[in-house]
């Protein structure tokens, strides 16, 4: 029965409108700060009966603009899937109802594609459950991705008093022009933000260079050179994350205390490699096994030494690999907060994990610490999107021509 065109397509398209109203309600809501909520009955009703239209009368143009219209006249008189309060502007509920009748136009023509009026084969029907599907997981990750981010940008932008008048406004008045960024700027200027900046990333590039100088011999020497307890220590060399590092907290506090490295550059320089070499190794012995080993016996053969054949063959070949380790070691460290909070006592030495920790307090007001964690997201996501590329380059490229 659920095969039957007629019922799939009212189906996936009550489910559909559902989840588009909650979408447009929720981002209208962020960005006007206007009350727009979703009606679960309506869009249930009002989604059925424009994907049994659709099923009905064809995936044409005039179908579609005909839904737009539709839909944005329901919603502007009250009686949509999306209901808007009275105190929500003229201007916003427009808008909200146009993008809500053009979002659920074109997308649930895509989803109907295949879907006829009656009977369907399995491959017409589970190609519209799938596409439903797939447009959800992008809308459910995206949002669960861009909201926090949204809600965290926002409040960084505001003043006390917005913020104390209402907490769940998250428009922002753009003729303020750069007074919005006015808590960035107390950060640099009055919370010393710009040493915390350069401590994290001192820190981080030291760790990242530590790590590489450890795990690649011993990442090469597991994947390539024969000896007593080898595959012992393959298997064994993520062990390490079995114990959490809550559990060594108290034996590394007392033991940095001891020896005079807590509070200090380099007992964080010290004890971060160690968090990160495992999985440096196991990341670099999988990719090190995967390269072409008559390369390296030819350069052998050529007179090389092995150190040698590491150094121009190896480590050449192995450049998208190391991008990656590099970039998740470097992340590793630079969002590392417990060790950070455990070791350092003293301001100047603040990582910045630790320095936005130090603003999470009632003395200092809310936007400061959303500025904060915005300064300590944005340059790890750029430096992730300006290397993406480089890392899954020549990733399946094969190293042995001819």
């Amino acid at each position: 029965m659920i095969r039957q065109g007629y019922v799939t397509g009212p189906i996936l398209g009550a489910l559909w409108m559902l989840v588009l109203s909650v979408t447009v309600s929720v981002a209208m809501s962020f960005s006007t700060g206007d009350p727009f909520r979703p009606s679960v009955w309506l869009s249930l009703f009002w989604g059925a009966i424009a994907g049994g239209a659709v099923v009905a009368l064809g995936r044409t143009r005039a179908v579609q603009i005909g839904i737009v219209v539709i839909v944005t006249g329901l919603v502007l008189s009250g009686i949509g899937p999306m209901l808007t309060g009275d105190a929500a502007g003229s201007v916003a509920r427009v808008l909200g109802s146009v993008i809500l009748g053009c979002a659920f136009s074109f997308s649930v023509t895509v989803i109907l594609d295949e879907v006829v009026s009656g009977p369907l084969n399995r491959h017409e029907f589970e190609g519209a459950v799938i596409r439903f599907l797939t447009g959800f997981g992008y809308i459910f990750f995206t949002a669960i991705v861009l909201i926090p981010f949204y809600v965290m940008v926002m409040t960084s932008l505001k003043n006390q008093g917005e913020l104390m008048q209402n907490p769940l406004d998250f428009s922002i008045d753009l003729s303020k022009g750069t007074d919005l960024l006015r808590s960035y700027e107390e950060l640099f200027t009055q919370f010393n933000f710009g040493t915390y900046l350069f401590n994290s990333f001192f820190i981080s590039v030291l760790t990242v260079f530590i790590t590489l100088a450890f795990a690649i011999p011993g990442a090469y020497a597991v994947a390539r050179l024969r000896f007593r307890g080898q595959a012992a220590f393959s298997r064994s060399i993520l062990l390490i994350y079995m114990v959490p590092m809550i559990v060594l907290a108290l034996p590394i506090y007392i033991a940095f205390s001891m020896t005079g490295l807590r509070n200090s550059f380099w007992g964080i320089v010290m004890i971060y490699p160690v968090t990160t070499i495992p999985v440096a190794l196991y990341m670099l012995q999988g990719y090190f096994r995967g390269l072409p080993s008559e390369v390296e016996e030819a350069g052998l053969m050529d007179g090389l030494s092995r150190l040698a054949v590491i150094w121009k063959i190896t480590l050449p070949l192995s450049l998208p690999a190391l991008a990656s380790v590099s970039l998740y070691v470097f992340m590793i460290a630079w969002n590392e907060f417990l060790l950070a909070f455990m070791l350092l006592d003293d301001p100047s030495k603040f990582t910045l994990t630790r320095g936005i920790a130090s603003l999470n307090s009632s003395e200092i007001p809310r936007q400061h610490l959303m500025a904060g964690s915005v300064i300590a997201t944005v340059p790890i996501m750029a430096l992730f999107l300006g290397l993406e590329r480089f890392m899954t380059k020549g990733l399946t490229a094969g190293s042995v021509k001819g």
